[in-house]
């Protein structure tokens, strides 16, 4: 089940404060040197449980060191310049710049001079759900490879992305009861991250992956689709359903219906929705809370899929 959705704003001038507040949301093994009189922390982010976001600007030359932090990090600078050394290597990055804190597990020295950046925290578990390879052939930890900045128009995809996600989780008052549409989110994020930052995740598709696209393979996949749409399952759920590889499955998905494991999940899903819809008393349900509760977030979208498959707006549905 999905944490409920935490969203906090901290602002403070005490450095004390401010130590104690940054120790307690990233890591414990901390420590800040502001070094100037007058310093400012403000501070906002929403944590979902599998990813955070955050924006937060600050007035000093601050130095971070951190022994280790849980999952993986991305900034992007908005208005600073930021200095990082890790690993042996080192990179100043400024603003529009998007970038790694650090590989998860190793320490990192932080130089952010006065001004604003975004942080997403995320789960590493969630890389794995989308990375993952078969059972027997899985590669071990993902790690990454390059702690060098990207493109300006991959930091720009990264800051759409998060932008959306940041909107999506904002729009949704019970998104804590809306598994599906965390879920979703999250990986959105790790699929960025993994297609933007260079990595070691296996995706390459293989004789063995072509072998095991066969009809039983789609069968068991569809049965494990059918069986938990209203679970938060994600792509490599539904390939360990199937005894196979997520590429074995996408190709099955591919060669006899010709779409994608994912596709046909939400049309599952939204046919479940229209199912409810059907159902549902309109003095005590909306169409929004309905298709949120179904991994549908952006109401628009949802009204538009909906149409094209039956016809009618969903909110004609629900007054029937």
């Amino acid at each position: 089940m999905t944490s409920p959705v935490q969203t906090r704003g901290f602002d403070s001038r005490d450095p004390a404060v401010i130590y104690r507040f940054l120790a307690s949301t990233y890591t414990p093994d901390l420590r800040i040197r502001p070094g100037e009189a007058g310093y400012h922390l403000v501070h906002q982010r929403v944590d979902t449980g599998p990813f955070a976001l955050a924006k937060t600007r600050q007035t000093a030359h601050l130095d971070i060191q951190v022994g280790d932090m849980d999952g993986l990090v991305v900034c992007r600078t908005r208005t600073a310049m930021v200095s990082r050394a890790c690993a042996g290597s080192a990179h100043r990055f400024g603003p529009g710049d998007a970038f790694l804190v650090t590989r998860p597990g190793q320490p990192v020295h932080v130089r952010w001079d006065p001004g604003e950046v975004e942080l997403c925290v995320l789960d590493l578990g969630v890389l794995t759900q989308v990375a993952t390879a078969a059972t027997a052939r899985r590669p071990g930890q993902i790690r990454f490879t390059d702690l060098g900045g990207v493109n300006a128009s991959l930091a720009r995809l990264w800051h759409r992305t998060t932008g959306y996600v940041s909107d999506v989780v904002a729009s949704i008052p019970s998104a804590s009861a809306q598994p599906l549409v965390i879920g979703n989110a999250a990986r959105m994020l790790a699929a960025t991250a993994l297609a933007i930052f260079p990595n070691t995740a296996f995706t390459d598709e293989t004789t063995e992956d072509r072998r095991d696209a066969s009809t039983a393979t789609l069968r068991r996949a569809v049965a494990f689709m059918e069986e938990n749409a209203d679970r938060d399952i994600s792509a490599a759920d539904i390939a360990s359903a199937a005894a196979v590889s997520q590429r074995a499955v996408q190709l099955a998905f591919r060669r006899h219906l010709g779409t994608t494991p994912m596709a046909y999940l939400r049309r599952i899903r939204l046919d479940r929705a229209h199912h409810d819809l059907v159902r549902a008393d309109p003095g005590q349900e909306t169409v929004s809370a309905i298709a949120s509760r179904w991994g549908f977030p952006n109401h628009s979208r949802f009204t538009a899929r909906y149409h094209a498959s039956y016809g009618v707006p969903p909110r004609e549905t629900l007054r029937a």
